[in-house]
């Protein structure tokens, strides 16, 4: 079997400050062993599944993908799916894996069918890993492949092969795979079948004439991305959108009363939730070709951000060889369409390079949607009406800002609320770490006790403290401008740095902290209704959290427990046995900052906030923020537990 050479340094190695280093330290991984010692460099976070990028659903991802790149490749035009909490298996009805070569297929690394760009010219599956993560990170894998009446099977548990052969058959042509998890891995985890819906659903819209069965349920998809945007649009749209696509591109866009970009990204199959290079094109690409299109038709200057604001739209391209910038796959980083090696005449190696995906996407865009336009002048009068609506608000709130901001600055009361983080702070921060721009961080938090409490604790090269003065407005009552008059808001807008573009960003993670009570819940709620109205891609892209503080220290003689709920509380309390000592943390300010030094280090507590494109962002709001109903009433004494509860507790 492959062998992988790991070098390891051992902590009880050490003598006398010195490292003993020899050839013990050599350790050879055989296999797929490398993939179980460091898991995280093959699918990023491991999880629990309740969020879309946890482990879990990589590895489903990983085995779907394998079949949609059959079906790609012109076999098999259905895929059969089964999920449950812990299981998973995927039947395809493509070549089906050469049957001499299944075991090695699945668990021997730098194996596959991928390298030459023949077999899988625009893949999706990560080249010769793919598989050997799944079976490298499940309990128990198995696998059978199905070839003109012979099938070929092997069975794994934890990456050791445990039995293989070869055997007749009446099924048709195709891979079946099951699987599970490893629990010692994926620690109490479960699949929410949720996320794999959208899973499903994602690949339905982008490979045409594909069915796929998920648990008994056909989804399948006519239209492609155009059919995607008319399911996830929770608002009537300003115009019909427009859907042109091309060789190895499908576009879809349209403008809606929301705020911000909601533009959903693909390449070759693949949801590229955090965008990438194909991304930033195509919204380079729709501004310059409509600011081109206006200045010739209506003579008219529009300005990017006026262009993009409101855009709900979709992007599908289709790329050799993808490099992704992250294993999980879920940013692209290719800079071209194809970077192949090549082998010349005379026995060298060069390159063949094709056209740059910003050039590539901005050529079709530039002729496609301009030739749309010309041909659906119905749009246009909408079209424009949206956009100088949007330039319009933004250069009155500019005017506003500018007002707030000077006033501001002459109250110094923007240095009173924002505690920044070194890494602003250029002079303060040594040379050698201002890379650290992916750990910066602010807490957005309420009240001088809490607020200091954090600005104690934090590590100040990477974490700001921002301190709200009591609860702020209800922004999704309040017009933008009222917003941008409000100078709470206003001052929060300038610390993080959105008055002109979200690309302006100063911080990679938004902490909401609050107080574990009905007023720091109704706090979280302001707080989060306002990114979702007025800046939504803060969370469509990963940038905001909420911070889980504990709600009771446990003790005794010996040991120290930090409980976040009654039930941890409960637990802590039944194994620590003899003279237990129980504190109730009322708020942040009561936790001393040394030991909140614990619950914002290395080991933070967060809940990342997600916009799922299956639910209306205006439904949401409404349903927290809107007038006051039964439903809001059920929902909040069924799930949230009051001060007063958690004082009740036998304590």
């Amino acid at each position: 079997m492959h062998d992988y050479v790991f070098i390891e340094n051992m902590a009880n190695d050490v003598t006398n400050n010195n490292m003993n280093y020899g050839d013990d330290n050599i350790r050879t991984l055989e296999g797929v062993e490398h993939i179980r010692l460091r898991p995280g460099m093959y699918i990023g976070t491991l999880g629990k599944g309740d969020d879309p990028a946890d482990g879990i659903y990589v590895l489903l991802k990983e085995v779907v993908d394998n079949s949609i790149d059959e079906f790609s490749a012109g076999f098999g035009k259905q895929i059969q799916i089964t999920v449950n909490e812990k299981e998973a298996t995927v039947r395809d009805f493509g070549r089906g894996i050469p049957l001499n070569s299944v075991v090695k297929a699945v668990s021997i690394l730098n194996t596959g069918g991928k390298y030459d760009s023949k077999g899988y010219k625009k893949s999706v599956g990560l080249n010769g890993v793919g598989l050997k993560a799944v079976n490298a990170l499940s309990s128990h894998f198995y696998v059978e492949a199905y070839r003109d009446g012979m099938c070929s099977y092997a069975e794994f548990a934890a990456g050791k092969l445990v039995q293989d052969g070869m055997k007749e058959t009446k099924e048709k042509n195709g891979t079946y795979v099951k699987f599970i998890p490893d629990e010692n891995l994926f620690v109490d985890y479960s699949y929410n079948l949720e996320f794999v819906e959208s899973m499903i659903k994602n690949y339905s819209y982008l490979k045409k004439g594909l069915t796929l069965n998920l648990n008994g349920t056909p989804y399948i998809s006519k239209n492609g991305l155009l059919d995607l945007i008319n399911e996830k649009m929770s608002e009537e749209p300003f115009y019909a959108p427009i859907h042109i696509s091309g060789e190895d591109i499908e576009i879809v866009i349209t403008h809606g009363n929301s705020y911000g970009e909601n533009i959903t990204s693909f390449v070759n199959g693949q949801n590229t939730r955090d965008g990438g290079t194909h991304l930033v094109a195509v919204r380079e690409a729709i501004s310059k070709t409509l600011k081109e299109f206006f200045k010739t038709y209506a003579k008219k200057d529009f300005a990017p951000e006026d262009i993009r604001q409101g855009i709900i739209g979709a992007i599908s391209i289709q790329i050799q060889e993808p490099i992704f910038a992250n294993q999980a796959k879920t940013k692209l980083g290719s800079t071209y369409m194809w970077n192949q090696v090549i082998e010349n005449e005379d026995g060298t190696h060069g390159y063949d390079v094709g056209p740059t995906i910003r050039s590539f996407v901005n050529d079709f865009v530039k002729t496609t949607l301009d030739n749309y336009l010309h041909m659906h002048k119905e749009i246009i009068p909408a079209l424009q009406a949206k956009i100088q609506s949007s330039e319009k608000e933004r250069q009155e709130i500019s005017s506003i800002q500018k007002k707030t901001k000077e006033r501001n600055k002459r109250t110094s009361v923007y240095n009173k609320k924002l505690r920044d983080c070194k890494y602003h702070l250029k002079d303060k921060l040594p040379a050698a770490k201002e890379d650290l721009r992916e750990q910066t961080s602010i807490f957005i938090t309420e009240g001088d006790s809490a607020s200091g409490t954090i600005t104690k604790a934090r590590n100040a090269e990477t974490q700001a403290v921002f301190s709200l003065r009591g609860k702020p407005i209800n922004s999704y009552k309040e017009s933008r401008k009222k917003i941008a008059e409000n100078e709470e808001l206003n001052l929060l807008i300038n610390a993080l740095g959105l008055e002109e573009d979200i690309d302006d960003l100063r911080y990679n993670k938004i902490i909401v902290a609050t107080d574990a009570d009905d007023d720091g819940m109704h706090i979280r709620m302001l707080v989060l209704t306002f990114f979702m109205k007025y800046h939504p891609d803060l969370i469509r892209r990963g940038h905001v959290y909420i911070l889980q503080t504990p709600l009771f220290r446990v003790k005794n003689r010996n040991e120290v427990r930090y409980c976040y709920s009654i039930e941890e509380k409960d637990k802590a309390v039944k194994e620590l046995k003899t003279k237990v000592e129980i504190t109730r943390f009322k708020g942040l300010g009561e936790i001393s900052w040394d030991e909140f030094t614990g619950f914002i280090g290395k080991d933070m507590r967060l809940d990342k906030v997600r916009l799922s494109d299956e639910e209306p962002l205006a439904d949401i709001m409404e349903f927290y923020m809107g007038e006051n109903t039964i439903d809001r009433q059920i929902f909040i004494s069924r799930n949230l537990r009051s001060a007063q509860e958690l004082e009740d507790v036998n304590i």
